[in-house]
């Protein structure tokens, strides 16, 4: 039956969000969730039609997109009672809840919730499921599970499946954990040797639960060692043996879908042995389905606190997301969209070019000799990062200027305003006793949490403590610092996010976001993703990445400088649309590395130019282009201008993310989910539906590139390619791959400008004919709240006419300059139905290309350019 929005059938209960999106909710107790959750933020918009009835003892639900089916009465959801049927594809999802481990049913332990030093890892073979959990190598260190659907109370067999080889404390030996069952001590685990950490065995324990659900914990409690991996547990009746690991689906701690998995996300790039590294999975999967499972996430209070779910006792819950977009990947993302919030739209400054390095600038250096030489080269620079020297007293965690290097930091603050710049400051999460501000910072916080070493670190899901926290950034604020760049990690220092159902990172990056929006800005934090950091493992918590995408620009963090991570890099960008994740900000160059060889920073740079955000970065090395003479160099300064002339064009791809879901990076199969080649070229993507990038990601200057139906017309040179095919692309270092299809518009800015903050009133648009196309051209402020404008730009292809919609609001005047490419020479050209002279324009018969300037037009009114002939 239909209650308020809701269909509820027994202890089930179903909500249409969108033709393709239902939230499932089972509860044993009748006891529902209404509050939005820390992930889903997007519930209750007006639902689409669908019908609803019962047919042989099962619920129907139907929408334009999707029939879903539910055996009444049959307890909480599971592959045997629930399934939706994809119209468009024909297939059928049986969707599971990884926070759900049943009776006599193996129960991923990275599935689990963990505590501690636990996270889920993945550096070792042999594991079910899609990891396992480490870092049990402390007390307290836990993983806990609520077992569900246990028949009677009594005694049952509690197994666990583990890795044991020399570990850590440098020992070969029978190891221990401990039990707690529904919040009493169980048994001890003996967990002999095995043969290598690949190798996994088995040891029971007896346990004693109560019917229905039970909340088990393997934990290293006092006494044990610990350094054990587990990969799964299991409650079965005593004697019976291991049950067989779920293969037909991945699953993580914060959903579940298909093994097709389409891209992914990691929560940073730092200093990894090898790449590519591996990913966790996102949203999309060739199968075209995926269940979100937001059971365990944190409630969102309307104040911006959270509070853990509320108990259900005995009796199962669970609370998800049916994704079912089938091949329109796109319309999964978009769903996302809808559910966890929009995408940020950062700063129109923030698509420029980011400068900093990790050096000890001076106030004086910065004035005097580095801006200058930005301006003097003509190298465009909107934000100015400034990394750790600028702290005192200690330049790790110090919260005071460094007054040696800043004699005069509201003075610096109020040059760096007047050149343009915003400015981010580096952040670490702790305090020194000694720092001048710690007093009032621990009684803030009513007491700050000591590491033993003299620092303190706050448990930012505490309300004081937040306060105490963010108290140390106003100062700073005030005198003009935009943003803040939470380097190293939220958690390594020991703050953290204790209240259950989020991450630090999820917490403390919706909490930047929260900090600078209340001063009027456009609130995004700038850190890594999607967890936390625990005895140097990266750990992803059941909360998952989905909050980050509307509120952080993700930093991917210390990189090393060599070809095989540029490639990566290239590919790991539109992976991360697979979770919906937008504003990707890479150390262009590197984080190490001095200086690099002339190719390898060339094309890092190139690459740079056609990312979310171009931020050149590294640790005191040579990232500019003044440091490399020559070609390298010719080249960084190019493609740094290119850089800032596609601001227009970028952000209007950032807000397209921000409206739609779909990210500034795309991949291809996002366009082309019918070419099979669009799964299996991932090192190229799409800037935009209509721009292709293939980066030369090795050295020698070429790329093998696969060319999608259509086409496509070289950005540089004009040539021609015709897909589908693939062809290998060969550039000088003033060049990369970069096709725009027939009927494709990129606008970019036409004079050089020292940053985005200058006005747009000369605007180029390029143009490949051969297809009608269009363009919405987005402007705002660029920063604070404010009207915005779009101006309409299309591409008829058969007169050969460009038109330009009215924009009243958009700049009052304004010069275009057209490029057609691979036309013929046209024998004349009207503007607003008037010829022009020969004079105006040109024709280079070489590249196919007629170029076109006009007079200042004003955006009252719409405007016609047509090429007669051509």
């Amino acid at each position: 039956m239909r209650i308020d929005g809701f269909v509820r059938d027994g202890y089930a209960r179903f909500e249409v969000v969108t033709p393709t999106l239902i939230r499932l909710e089972y509860a044993g107790d009748g006891r529902f969730e209404n509050r939005l959750t820390f992930n889903a933020v997007g519930r209750g918009i007006s639902p689409p039609a669908f019908t609803t009835d019962v047919a042989g003892g099962y619920r129907e639900i139907r929408t334009a997109s999707l029939v879903l089916r539910y055996r009444q009465n049959s307890g909480p959801f599971t592959q045997a009672n629930l399934s939706a049927r994809l119209l468009s594809t024909g297939r059928t999802a049986a969707p599971v809840f990884p926070s759900y481990c049943v009776f006599s049913t193996v129960c991923e332990a990275e599935n689990g919730a963990p505590t501690g030093s636990a996270s889920a890892a993945y550096d070792h073979g042999g594991y079910t499921g899609s990891g396992f959990l480490a870092g049990l190598t402390s007390f307290g260190a836990a993983v806990a599970r609520d077992v569900s659907a246990i028949p009677a109370a009594g005694q049952y067999q509690l197994t666990v499946r583990y890795a044991n080889a020399q570990g850590g404390d440098g020992q070969h030996t029978t190891r221990t954990l401990s039990t707690v069952v529904n919040g009493a001590p169980g048994p001890r685990l003996i967990l002999p040797v095995t043969s290598s950490w690949d190798t996994w065995a088995t040891v029971s324990v007896p346990i004693v639960l109560n019917a229905g659900t039970n909340k088990v914990s393997v934990i290293q409690g006092t006494g044990d060692s610990g350094n054990v991996n587990i990969d799964s547990l299991a409650v079965t009746s005593p004697g019976v043996a291991y049950p067989a690991a779920e293969t037909s689906l991945r699953s993580t701690a914060y959903g579940a879908g298909p093994k097709s998995v389409l891209g992914g996300w990691d929560r940073s790039l730092d200093n990894p042995e090898a790449v590519p590294t591996k990913q966790n999975p996102g949203l999309l999967d060739r199968d075209g389905w995926y269940l979100l499972d937001d059971t365990r996430t944190a409630l969102l209070n309307a104040d911006r606190t959270i509070v853990g779910r509320p108990s259900h006792g005995t009796h199962p819950y669970q609370d998800g997301y049916f994704f079912g977009y089938g091949r329109d990947f796109k319309r999964g993302l978009t769903d996302l969209n809808t559910l966890i919030g929009p995408t940020v739209l950062l700063p129109r400054s923030a698509y420029g070019v980011w400068y900093s390095r990790y050096f000890g600038y001076s106030d004086d250096y910065y004035r005097s000799t580095l801006l200058p030489k930005f301006r003097s080269t003509g190298t465009p620079i909107d934000w100015l990062v400034v990394d750790t020297d600028w702290k005192s007293p200690s330049q790790w965690n110090g919260w005071n200027w460094n007054t040696a290097l800043f004699p005069d930091p509201q003075g610096f603050m109020n040059w760096t305003k007047q050149q343009g710049l915003d400015v981010a400051l580096n952040v670490h999460t702790s305090i020194a006793s000694d720092d001048p501000k710690f007093a009032a910072a621990n009684a803030t916080a009513g007491g700050l949490i000591s590491d033993g070493g003299g620092n303190y670190t706050w448990d930012w899901s505490n309300p004081a403590h937040l306060r105490s926290y963010f108290d140390l950034h106003r100062p700073f604020d005030q005198q003009g610092v935009r943003t803040w760049w939470l380097d190293y990690c939220t958690s390594c220092g020991g703050a953290t996010a204790s209240a259950p159902g989020v991450a630090p990172d999820n917490f403390i990056n919706q909490a930047y976001a929260d900090h600078a929006a209340a001063q009027g800005f456009r609130g995004f934090s700038f850190g890594r993703i999607g967890g936390a950091e625990q005895g140097g493992i990266h750990s992803n918590y059941p909360v998952g990445p989905w909050s980050e995408r509307r509120n952080t620009l993700q930093f991917t963090g210390d990189t090393p400088a060599s070809w095989d991570m540029l490639a990566f890099e290239a590919r790991f960008t539109p992976d991360e649309a697979a979770a919906g994740l937008s504003n990707v900000s890479h150390d262009i160059g590197s984080y190490h590395g001095g200086h690099l060889p002339d190719e390898l920073y060339a094309r890092w740079v190139q690459l740079g130019t056609f990312q979310p955000v171009d931020r050149l970065h590294s640790d005191h090395g040579d990232r500019l282009p003044w440091d490399y003479p020559g070609a390298a160099g010719d080249s960084a300064e190019k493609f740094l201008r290119l850089r800032e002339a596609l601001v227009p064009y970028t952000y209007t791809l950032a807000q397209q993310a921000s409206t739609t879901g779909v990210p500034i990076t795309r991949p291809l199969y996002l366009n082309y989910p019918d070419q099979e080649a669009a799964y299996t070229n991932s090192q190229e993507y799409l800037y935009g539906d209509n721009v292709l990038v293939a980066p030369i990601t090795s050295s020698g200057g070429s790329v093998s590139a696969w060319i999608p139906p259509g086409k496509w017309t070289d950005y540089f040179t004009g040539t021609v390619y015709v897909g589908p095919s693939t062809a290998t692309i060969t550039k000088p270092l003033s060049e990369m791959p970069v096709l725009v299809k027939a009927g494709g518009i990129l606008p970019t800015r036409t004079n050089y400008v020292d940053n985005a903050a200058a006005p747009l009133d000369r605007l180029t648009v390029d143009v490949t004919a051969g297809a009608n196309g269009k363009f919405s051209l987005y402007e705002d402020r660029g920063e604070r709240t404010g009207p915005s404008t779009v101006t309409g730009i299309g591409w008829q292809d058969a007169t050969r006419t460009l038109t330009v919609d009215a924009a009243p609001g958009a700049a009052p005047r304004r010069v275009y300059t057209l490029r057609v490419a691979d036309v013929a020479a046209p024998t004349a050209v009207s503007l607003d139905g008037l010829r022009l002279p020969a004079t105006a324009w040109s024709y280079d018969g070489k590249s196919r290309t007629i170029t076109v300037t006009t007079l200042p037009l004003g955006a009252d009114n719409r405007h016609a350019i047509r090429f007669s002939g051509a």
